[in-house]
């Protein structure tokens, strides 16, 4: 029986769903699937928000379908339409231009909002920024803080994050003078140790980011400027906020879900109600941590290999994590439990390398011989090889100098010396769990040029990282399917 899926929620995460179950049931014979987002905007790549703010991508070039693509696929979308209630009872959910819909299986992928710091000015009455303020969450931010944040003006940026710094980057590209400030004392916390948030901040410092460390920010008035605990005052034009995130949970506990910092799901991605599932952020997993893309696609696989059957055994277990920041002339990767220290047992070893002169960090945590941790800033060659390695879960070489150096390993996909010497298994883009042979598959069911072979595998289209491994294991199979022949 064709059963109705209902998706609520049209971002990365959900857009990812429907692919999902697509791909599992491409003639729509056990799901009709129905989908409602709130952004007028077809689905668009999040991760790449930061270089449409820097201008290196367009809106158009973030997009992750083409127009077309959802009627080519049996699927009903619906952009412009808010989801405003879910009737449990009568298995239906109402939306804000009156419609209502049945289903059979609903799934919840409405992420999360822009959190707005409790400083005074930031937002109106109504709850939406006020004057000369943006946050910084959807492409309509992005337009917004382009015409806030003119070339020669003044910003100030709340947040010393990932986000908040690729804002920061971004502005201070297209000349706009520009003050971080972040009420920790040092950038990143979350991922980083104080050694190398020292490091990027002076890295960011160089590049004309002006960072001030253990800072709040008190009053924003427009046309005078922000004022801060510290006493100081910052005579900026405008106010970009990315200060984090909470999840969109509201919609579910309105209807009786239980939530706690988000929709609480177990393994198969089910709430409280087994007819109604959440993936992505809005969804509070024990293995998940918020914020980041990853874990949403990994969870949206899993509940399509569910609600089609496709893999009745299949769970969620958690994902072990990579991040990136995606700041131009700032290369800066994290993996697993970098933040650990060597506790004195013997069961821990913490090995660093700091080098704050030329903008370079490496700290490796190893427990036996495995790979549990690290923070590389400024070492490309160490942060491929360290991914490598940590994706693998291959014991660790016994030269730990040379795996600190990045030279212990080939770096991943196109800086080994060939492609050919990366075993099949091998993960080439981390945000689509693409591998070496989905990649070898494709390139011989068709997708012969680098674009095909991207649009069949998705390799590429999440932060962006790891396009020159997918294009060196396209040339490599473009000239050995050349000698073959």
């Amino acid at each position: 029986m064709s059963r109705r899926v209902v998706v609520v929620g049209n971002g990365m995460v959900g857009a990812r769903f429907i692919e999902a179950v697509r791909r599992r049931d491409p003639d729509a014979v056990r799901a009709r699937v129905a989908v409602f987002g709130a952004e007028r905007r077809a689905a668009y790549n999040r991760v790449l928000l930061s270089s449409v703010l820097a201008g290196g991508l367009s809106a158009d070039q973030v997009r992750l379908h083409d127009p077309g693509w959802a009627s080519e696929h049996r699927v009903e979308l619906r952009t412009g339409v808010r989801v405003t209630e879910i009737d449990r009872a009568a298995r239906r959910v109402l939306c804000d231009d009156g419609a209502s819909e049945p289903y059979d299986e609903l799934v919840l992928a409405t992420g999360s909002r822009a959190w707005m710091p409790p400083t005074e000015g930031l937002v109106t009455k109504d709850g939406r920024p006020a004057e000369g303020v943006a946050a910084f969450r959807d492409l309509d931010d992005c337009a917004r803080i382009l015409e806030l944040a003119r070339p020669g003006g003044r910003v100030a940026v709340l947040g010393g994050g990932l986000l908040g710094l690729e804002a920061a980057r971004g502005l201070v590209g297209r000349g706009v003078r520009v003050s971080v400030l972040h009420p920790v004392e040092h950038l990143m916390e979350r991922q980083l140790d104080s050694g190398a948030g020292a490091v990027l901040a002076a890295a960011l410092g160089r590049l004309g980011v002006d960072v001030r460390l253990g800072v709040l920010a008190k009053r924003w008035t427009p046309g005078e400027g922000l004022e801060c605990d510290d006493g100081g005052r910052l005579a900026v034009d405008a106010v970009v906020v990315a200060a984090g995130v909470r999840p969109e949970d509201g919609l579910a506990a309105a209807a009786g879900i239980a939530v706690d910092g988000g929709v609480l799901v177990d393994d198969r991605m089910t709430s409280s109600d087994d007819r109604v599932h959440a993936i992505g952020d809005c969804a509070r997993h024990p293995g998940t941590v918020s914020g980041l893309v990853q874990p949403g696609f990994e969870q949206a696989e899993v509940l399509a290999d569910l609600l089609i059957g496709a893999d009745p055994a299949a769970r969620y277990r958690g994902s072990p994590l990579v991040t990136r920041l995606k700041a131009r002339d700032i290369d800066l990767a994290t993996a697993g439990d970098g933040l650990a220290e060597d506790p004195g047992d013997g069961s821990v070893e913490v090995l660093r390398l700091q080098d704050a002169r030329r903008g370079r960090y490496a700290k490796l945590v190893l427990r036996g011989d495995r790979l549990v941790g690290a923070i590389m800033l400024g070492t490309p060659d160490a942060a491929a090889s360290m991914i490598q390695l940590y994706d693998s879960g291959r014991p660790a070489p016994s030269d730990r100098l040379a795996l600190l150096l990045g030279r212990a390993l080939p770096p991943e996909g196109a800086a080994a010396p060939s492609p050919a010497h990366l075993p099949a298994a091998s993960v080439i883009c981390r945000c689509n769990t693409v591998t070496k042979s989905k990649l070898v598959t494709a390139f011989r069911a068709g997708a012969a040029d680098l674009d095909g072979l991207v649009r069949a595998t998705r390799a590429s289209t999440g932060c962006g990282g790891c396009r020159d491994a997918v294009a060196g294991v396209h040339a490599w199979l473009t000239a050995a399917e050349g000698t073959a022949s």
